[in-house]
């Protein structure tokens, strides 16, 4: 079913004809289960047929959820592209930026027509504005505008990112550009919405801070968007990011403190199946409240099966338990096969289930209170072995002391939890006295200061690390066959083993020749300019930034993983460059370009500057001219007019990209 999700979002199939082949294969599947159930086992056409089924469902399931199929969505509508009347309801609400609230909205209509469709609504933030809820509807008038693609090599692409959530377009708003038509909740996550803001006020008048409301409610509620960015980066950086992200660890505590809240109900009738309800409903219930991120929705599903099986006195196999639930929410929820939440608890929960009886087993140790302190650190272990490639592949960094600070917080994670769950539960029935407020302050204090503590040691923090998908792949190969290896100790296993460790070697051998070469890139970066001299795996960045936003631009960081950069050098703008054949010659608000003694091949406008640009190009008459990000918006679009009045060819980095010659 993965291959049939992966078939649909890659290639441009045909759902009608997907649908009919895969109702065939069903029917003839149907038909030798009917008639030749005993010889099945001899029929190697069955497996096949059965292959073949599920990746027609996996490509069917991703196609209905594909909401661009359906008539009425507005990007199938005569939408004008200027200013359009959109009535929508917010869905969900994200982490805002300095400058605006952002929110996911459904449309309802455009127009007064009936419409469907996502879109990323942007409301300028000033003293007035206010926090919408989920299930408001509002209508506006506005202009849709695209969301922007990567500008910068290796940039992170949000436009993608958003396009697996079916979000294509975006408004830009004001307050007073909004009129609510409804604030009344319609759907179950609107509920849940109006439960954590019930809450949040419950907790704020009982006397907490921001900072430790800010982790409440990513600990209990799963709403990260409150929390400070010091805050997140330094559980980033000390590998205990996980706790912040409600998975699997949180809902086991929370189903093991249910089922000892609950065990009273095993001395009723039929009380082994009533608790069994109450503990998946109230899973399910936390779920929602939580989000449904892709990483609750596993773990619940997950849970769910285990705490079913238990009930019915079935012996539950782990790796049969994480297929199920897997299954379950492909079948239902296809894209998030490509959440990095979605698979990294997946890979942590198989590295766990996988390597830790492994480790485990090194020592024996003979004390209880040792014993538990090992299985945290062989646990911890374990799931870094599972998340360590795709976390390498997607975040581009290694903490070295995520065991020290695993090992702390884990044991505590259930105190925290249960603890918390009953200062909810009291705040809601206005009971919480102030020394629980002030003690479960402390512990959520403590714990951030803790931390920050680990995170402070930055030489333990490896960054910037290359990492390829087939470089994630081969990792995988090479630990899952060493598992095997350990289980079954034959040739088979460690000839696998050692073809894998070669594969990796081989990719790491070609990436190694692959940047090798030479480049020249004038990135784009707003009020600006940047400019790079690639040389192998050696880079020479000129620039005009000052020291703070030296440290903290991310243009020069995504390059240098995305193209194993060794070593970087920084140096002042220049007016003249020479690469491979061609000059380039940059003009910037000084104006000056008369009396060279050469030809330029390429002309770099930066800094605004105030001059005829007909003129130049008669004098100079260069092959193309550029613009970056550092120019005014009004003289770069007239430059424009200009070049292809003249024309030539024109490249402006803010619309365009980086300019890259290699």
């Amino acid at each position: 079913m993965v291959i049939g999700i992966v078939i649909a979002h890659f290639a441009n199939t045909d759902f009608q004809t997907v649908l009919y082949i895969t109702i065939s294969l069903i029917v003839i599947l149907g038909f030798f289960w009917l008639f030749l159930r005993k010889k099945i086992d001899h029929l190697p056409v069955f497996g096949l047929l059965t292959y073949l089924c599920l990746i027609g469902i996996g490509m069917i399931s991703y196609s209905i959820q594909d909401e661009k199929l359906q008539s009425y969505h507005y990007t199938n509508l005569n939408i004008s592209k200027d200013f359009n009347s959109i009535t929508f309801k917010i869905k969900e609400r994200l982490k805002p930026d300095n400058y605006n609230e952002k929110y996911i909205v459904s449309i309802n209509s455009v127009n007064t027509k009936k419409a469907s469709g996502k879109l990323l609504i942007n409301i300028r933030r000033d003293s007035l504005s206010k926090v919408l809820s989920v299930d408001d509807v509002l209508v506006t008038s506005s202009q849709l505008k695209d969301i922007q693609k990567p500008i910068n090599p290796h940039q992170f692409d949000y436009n993608k990112y958003l396009k697996l959530k079916q979000v294509y377009h975006q408004l830009y708003l004001k307050q007073d550009e909004l009129l609510l038509l409804s604030d009344s909740k319609t759907t179950i996550y609107g509920f849940a919405d109006k439960l954590r803001t019930t809450i949040n006020t419950k907790l704020i008048e009982a006397g907490f801070k921001n900072e430790a409301l800010s982790i409440m409610n990513a600990l209990l509620l799963g709403q990260r968007q409150t929390i400070d960015k010091t805050i997140y980066n330094n559980y980033v950086n000390s590998g205990t990011i996980h706790i912040l992200a409600v998975s699997g660890l949180h809902v086991g505590i929370i189903l093991w403190i249910l089922n000892f809240i609950f065990k009273p109900l095993l001395y009723l009738k039929n009380g082994n199946y009533l608790r069994m309800v109450i503990l998946v409903t109230t899973l399910w219930s936390f779920a929602v409240i939580a989000g449904l991120s892709p990483s609750v929705t596993r773990a619940v599903t997950m849970f769910s099966i285990i705490s079913i099986a238990m009930h019915l006195k079935r012996s539950t196999n782990i790796y049969n338990t994480l297929i199920i639930s897997a299954f379950i929410i492909l079948l239902f929820k296809p894209t998030f096969l490509f959440e990095v939440g979605f698979q990294m608890s997946y890979l942590a929960v198989l590295g766990i289930v996988s390597v830790q009886p492994i480790i485990y087993r090194l020592w024996k140790p003979k004390f209880l209170v040792t014993d538990k302190l090992w299985q945290i650190f062989t646990v911890t272990l374990a799931a870094q072995a599972g998340v360590v490639p795709i976390s390498l592949f997607y975040f581009h960094q290694f903490p070295g002391l995520f065991f020290i600070s695993n090992i702390v917080v884990i044991p505590f994670l259930g105190l925290i939890l249960g603890f918390g769950l009953l200062v909810i539960a009291l705040a809601l029935l206005n009971m919480l006295p102030d020394f629980i407020v002030v003690a479960y302050s402390f512990i959520i204090d403590s714990l951030n200061d803790f931390i920050a503590w680990v995170a402070q040691f930055e030489g333990f923090l490896f960054r910037d690390i290359p990492y390829t998908i087939l470089q994630v792949i081969c990792s995988y190969l090479i630990i899952a066959a060493l598992v095997q290896v350990y289980k079954f100790r034959n040739f088979k296993w460690v000839a696998l083993s050692l073809i894998a460790i070669l594969c990796f070697q081989s990719i790491s051998f070609f990436n190694a020749y692959k940047v090798q070469g030479d480049a020249f890139i004038v990135f784009n970066k707003s009020r600006y300019s940047m400019i790079g001299q690639k040389h192998n795996e050696e880079l020479l960045v000129h620039h005009n930034l000052d020291s703070l936003k030296r440290k903290t631009d991310n243009v020069i960081t995504n390059y240098k993983v995305g193209e194993s950069i060794e070593n970087i050098e920084m140096d002042s703008l220049q007016s003249i460059y020479q690469f491979n054949d061609k000059n380039i010659l940059v003009i910037d608000s000084l104006g000056v370009y008369k009396g060279l003694s050469f030809q330029p091949n390429y002309i770099l406008l930066r800094n605004s500057p105030k001059l005829n640009l007909n003129r130049v190009i008669d004098s100079l008459k260069p092959e193309l001219i550029i613009a970056d990000a550092s120019n005014y918006k009004s003289y770069a679009k007239r430059w424009k007019i200009t070049c292809e009045h003249k024309k030539i060819p024109f490249h402006y980095t803010y619309e365009k990209g980086a300019f890259i010659i290699d």
